[in-house]
């Protein structure tokens, strides 16, 4: 066979591994670095231009992640609903899905709640009452209640009303498990739609790097270091709590409760923590996370149930960490005392209604309605908005790992995880589907 009919007969895939690529978490990394810099630049030299193209860079990229997200909630929830009709067990598997989410997410409020009392995160920062503004959008019980059910089919798609959003796609699944075959076309419809949702939502993923630069680099060049340190404790104790979730509690429940290697988790789920960090959203962040829980070795049908429900309602960083840290530095500064009633409806409401967060970026809702509850002053919401962009970035890096770890842990638990698929997890899912992609193209054969 000579050399021209050889490389004739390469598969696409053959042909893409002899250019060097760049891993994609390289590609982060320094995306990372890059943006760190820039926004340096940018503050230290009040670089105009640049300040202007950075904002621009990332508001577009997280505008492309939210033009996703409507479609995306409604489809991945309707058709995960439908797809649980595959599993055996599958009231079971919801169940104990919903109560590992809880568990973990009061697991979190008390470590949040004990960090705030153990630093007293409003003292010392020179902030007071006067600093405080009224949110735009506030959160209450009765909102919450009765914001579930839409008034109409359109209007929770315009606004981007996650939550209303969820309501009917999951009517509409149940709707489709009671009509049988008959509701097959509109299934087999709603299938497509994902897809072709999920395949344009891995182009803009590809633009992460680049979405990076711009995210970072404009929140070191607009809020700078001195922000920072003025809120240098209240900072240091969201990192240090959702650290704490992340690398202490969730590899304590693998060893324990799902009695598997932790380590080997974060390295088949790291992809997806990695861009919730970067992206600040759960949603967005979603097809990766599917991707890597699937990896792990938990069922596809159970997969696509449990990281769409998890991507609207499991928020162990922004509606469990955050609200309890944040009202205790809102009391502070308010010089309010609170009292063992207060921390015990911090923890009821950061249990029952993290899904108020609706896996966006920013968690001023759920703030918002834990201050209602306590009766703290909604003002102090104000007080942690200019900081809220750099926080955000660990919360959401913490809700997305403990929305893979807990059908790790469910599946685990049900014996049908794959452990042979877990232990040999690696790589990154986004280099893995462009590889597929290319092996699945057909070759066009040449003529003789």
């Amino acid at each position: 066979m000579s050399v021209s009919a050889s490389a004739s007969t390469e598969s696409p895939a053959q042909r893409a591994s002899r250019i060097p690529k760049v891993p994609f978490w390289v590609q982060i990394v320094a995306g990372l670095v890059l943006g760190v810099v820039l926004g340096w630049l940018t503050r230290s030299y009040d670089v105009q231009w640049l300040h202007t193209t950075l904002d621009k860079v990332g508001h577009i990229f997280v505008q492309l992640l939210k033009l996703a997200v409507a479609p995306l909630v409604f489809f991945a929830i309707l058709v995960s609903i439908t797809n649980l009709r595959k599993v055996n067990n599958a009231a079971r598997l919801a169940t104990r899905t919903l109560l590992w989410f809880m568990i973990t997410s009061l697991i979190a409020v008390a470590i949040g709640l004990v960090i705030g009392l153990l630093t007293n995160p409003g003292a010392g920062t020179g902030l007071t009452p006067k600093d405080g503004k009224l949110p735009e959008k506030a959160g209450s019980w009765l909102d919450f209640l009765t914001g579930i059910i839409p008034t109409d089919v359109i209007t929770p798609f315009t606004e981007l009303n996650v939550l209303q959003i969820v309501f009917m796609a999951a009517v509409a699944g149940i709707a489709a498990l009671k009509l049988g075959e008959k509701a097959q076309p509109i299934l087999t419809l709603s299938e497509s739609v994902l897809e072709l949702l999920q395949k344009a939502l891995w182009w803009v993923i590809r633009l992460a790097p680049v979405g990076t630069v711009g995210l970072i680099g404009y929140a070191i060049a607009e809020y700078g270091w001195d922000l920072i340190g003025k809120y240098a404790t209240f900072t240091a104790d969201v990192y240090i709590g959702c650290a704490l979730v992340l690398f202490g509690v969730y590899p304590l429940l693998l060893a324990t409760v799902a009695k598997v290697n932790p380590l080997q988790f974060f390295k088949g789920a790291w992809p997806a923590i990695q861009l919730a960090f970067v992206s600040r959203s759960s949603v967005g962040t979603m097809p990766v996370t599917v991707k890597v829980t699937e990896r792990l070795g938990v069922p596809k049908e159970y997969t696509s149930f449990a990281v769409p429900f998890g991507a609207t309602t499991k928020m162990d960083g922004c509606a469990a960490i955050y609200p309890a840290l944040a009202a205790i530095f809102i009391a502070q500064i308010f010089d309010v005392q609170l009292g063992i009633q207060d921390y015990l409806l911090i923890a009821f409401v950061s249990v029952v209604g993290s899904a108020a967060t609706a896996g966006l970026t920013g968690a001023t809702v759920m703030l918002t309605l834990t201050l209602s509850t306590l009766g703290l002053p909604l003002e102090g919401v104000g007080l942690l908005m200019a900081i809220d962009p750099v926080l955000d970035m660990m919360r959401t890096a913490t809700n997305v790992a403990g929305q893979a770890l807990v059908p790790v842990i469910v599946a685990a638990r049900e014996k049908i995880l794959d452990l042979d698929a877990y232990n040999s997890a690696s790589g990154s899912p986004v280099e893995e589907r462009e590889v597929r992609e290319a092996e699945q193209k057909v070759a066009v054969p040449v003529a003789a």
